[in-house]
């Protein structure tokens, strides 16, 4: 269940897709409100969010050949199946992003995607991998003085250390 801030911006979302529906329009934008509906709900782990709007978010990009919005996709399809318990899809799907993330300059993305990587592998037991993964979502995070994600990779760091 969503909450907080990403309760408002997953209503907001919603209604600015449900007026387009009620004034019988599609908006060429509703794959940029799926992406960002996605988007949130993988950083906050929202299983129901991610299983309504995944499918959603992947065929707009896909049908308009948005490969960031499709990278995004991938990665709230790869925390659904870390969410499911289906870890080696999820690995292949964050995987898949990062590579897609690689080929832009953006560290945020690669850095996030990173950090799900390390939570695949810290749920599976791999501390190393997920340290490695860990690590390196830090060192994206410091580049872009992102200083919530820093403090997130550090805590994970840590969490792993104190195991």
């Amino acid at each position: 269940m969503a909450e907080g801030e990403f309760a408002l911006t997953q209503q907001h979302l919603e209604a600015g897709l449900q007026k387009g529906v009620e004034m019988g329009v599609v908006q060429g934008s509703d794959h940029d409100m799926y992406a960002l509906l996605v988007d949130a709900a993988a950083q906050e782990r929202d299983q129901a969010v991610l299983e309504k709007y995944t499918p959603l978010a992947q065929e707009s990009a896909r049908i308009i050949d948005h490969k960031l919005d499709l990278a995004i996709a991938d990665r709230a399809r790869g925390v659904l199946h870390m969410l499911e318990g289906e870890f080696e899809q999820a690995e292949a799907r964050l995987t898949r992003a990062l590579e897609a993330f690689s080929t832009y300059p953006a560290p945020w993305q690669i850095g996030r995607t990173l950090f799900d990587l390390g939570d695949v592998a810290r749920a599976q037991g791999k501390q190393d991998e997920a340290r490695e993964h860990f690590s390196r979502a830090l060192d994206a995070f410091e580049q872009l003085r992102a200083a919530p994600y820093v403090e997130r990779a550090r805590r994970a760091l840590a969490d792993l250390n104190d195991r």
